[in-house]
C-alpha cells in the first residue's frame, strides 16, 4: 500500500512509516492522565491567546514518506489549513510523544527525528518513568527537562509554560 492509498483509506489507528502499518493501540491510564493534562493546559492556552489549535491522538500528519500520529500536536494560526477535513499534510509545529512501556526508546528517538526533518520545529518525548520531558530542537539541540522544571512553548507557542511535575499529577 502506498502512502496515497493509506491517505484515501478509511484506515484508523496506524501510523504509516516505510510502507508499513503500525497499529496505535490503545493506551494506560498514565499515559491518558498524562495527555489530558498537557491537552488541557496547552489546548486552553492557544485557544485563549489566539496562537493556533492544539490536537489529540485522533490527528495525523501526513511528514514527508510517512503519516505520523502524535500524542499531543500543535499548529500555529498561521500555518492552519482552512480545510481539516482530512488528515495534516503539513507537520506540526511541536509534536508531543509519551513513551509507552511497549515503546523501543530508540523507535521513539527516531520519531523525533522524523518530525523534525519533515518540518516539526520542536519535539517534547514525556517519559512517564523517570517523570521527564526531553525536549529536541534538532538532532543536537536536546535537553532532558526534569520534575523541578518549567516546560515552555519556546518561540514556538510563545507565552506557553507549565511546570513538569504538573503533567504527571
Amino acid at each position: 500500500m502506498t502512502l496515497e492509498e493509506f491517505l484515501e483509506s478509511d484506515l484508523e489507528g496506524y501510523e504509516y512509516v516505510k510502507g508499513e502499518l503500525i497499529p496505535m493501540p490503545p493506551t494506560s491510564g498514565e499515559h491518558g492522565d498524562i495527555s489530558a493534562n498537557l491537552f488541557l493546559f496547552l489546548g486552553t492556552y492557544v485557544r485563549e491567546n489566539q496562537r493556533g489549535r492544539a490536537y489529540t491522538s485522533d490527528t495525523g500528519f501526513k511528514i514527508g514518506d510517512r503519516f505520523l500520529i502524535p500524542d499531543i500536536a500543535f499548529v500555529s494560526a498561521e500555518r492552519l489549513p482552512d480545510d481539516r477535513r482530512k488528515a495534516f499534510s503539513i507537520p506540526p509545529d511541536l509534536a508531543v510523544e509519551i513513551v509507552s512501556p511497549t515503546d523501543v526508546l530508540f523507535r521513539v528517538f527516531e520519531k523525533a527525528l522524523t518530525y523534525l526533518s519533515g518540518g516539526t520545529q520542536l519535539v517534547w518525548v514525556i517519559e512517564p518513568v523517570a517523570k521527564t520531558v526531553t525536549v529536541y530542537r534538532s538532532e543536537t539541540d536536546i535537553k532532558v527537562l526534569t520534575r523541578e522544571d518549567t516546560l515552555t512553548g519556546e518561540d514556538v507557542v510563545k507565552g506557553f509554560s507549565c511546570k513538569i511535575s504538573q503533567l504527571f499529577e
